[in-house]
């Protein structure tokens, strides 16, 4: 990269931090004067803190444009050029765990679970099963842009088996895995996998990238779905056994 080209990634990224940012604390001034009227100390913490909020997604977002997005597009490239299956599905599986894992906001749900369950719904269970349903999913994402198979055969049955376990898992579990699928597309995985599907699907060829790559999203909001009511159903299972 040229120090034109990086000195437009960073006015074009300052201007999307400003974009998303500015709207917000107007929006929070404007509370402050006709109905919050917090102390004056109150609002510069809070000012400073959305401050460095913006510094921290600035520099975030500037690291993927950079080194995050070519990175993961240079993988998927390796990726889709090998030709044993075995291999991308374990590189997939692998790739995707590792990423989800590192997810914040995965972390973040983990936790609040686990506060708001006083316990019994572990934190460290509840991350597992986000993570081993993503990284299925990325497995099976790679699968399907090397075969060339369409994402409806995929995402069809795979609501159809959601649907099935509402029926069996607890409630609290319902609540917990619709969540998990939100919380699993975040900034990791709308960049490096994302990108990853992209460089598998150029590598692939065979097909329109485009259409190929795209829809590795859709299988990573609908993964931990199933595993975290899996998780719920599993977890339903064992506590009959011990009634009985």
């Amino acid at each position: 990269m040229t120090a034109s080209q990086l000195l437009a990634q960073f006015g074009e990224t300052a201007w999307s931090v400003l974009v998303a940012v500015l709207p917000l604390a107007v929006l929070f001034m404007l509370f402050q004067i006709l109905f919050l009227q917090l102390p004056a100390r109150e609002v510069a913490r809070i000012l400073a803190g959305t401050l460095m909020a913006a510094a921290g997604l600035f520099l975030f977002l500037l690291g993927v444009s950079i080194g995050f997005l070519p990175f993961g597009e240079a993988v998927g490239r390796a990726l889709g050029a090998l030709e044993q299956e075995w291999l991308v599905l374990l590189s997939g599986i692998l790739l995707g765990f590792v990423t989800t894992w590192g997810e914040p906001a995965v972390r973040i749900l983990a936790g609040q679970v686990d506060e708001a369950s006083s316990g019994s719904i572990r934190r460290s269970l509840v991350l597992v099963a986000v993570c081993a349903g993503v990284a299925l999913a990325v497995g099976a994402g790679l699968l399907r842009i090397s075969h060339d198979i369409a994402l409806l055969y995929l995402v069809v049955p795979g609501y159809a088996t959601v649907l099935a376990l509402m029926w069996f898992c607890d409630k609290q579990f319902v609540g917990i895995a619709i969540d998990a699928g939100g919380v699993a597309t975040g900034p990791l995985a709308n960049t490096f996998l994302l990108a990853l599907a992209f460089g598998a699907a150029s590598a692939a060829g065979g097909g329109n990238a485009l259409t190929s790559g795209l829809g590795l999203v859709a299988l990573i909001a609908l993964a931990p779905v199933m595993s975290v009511m899996a998780l719920g159903l599993v977890i339903r299972l064992k506590e009959r056994r011990k009634e009985a």
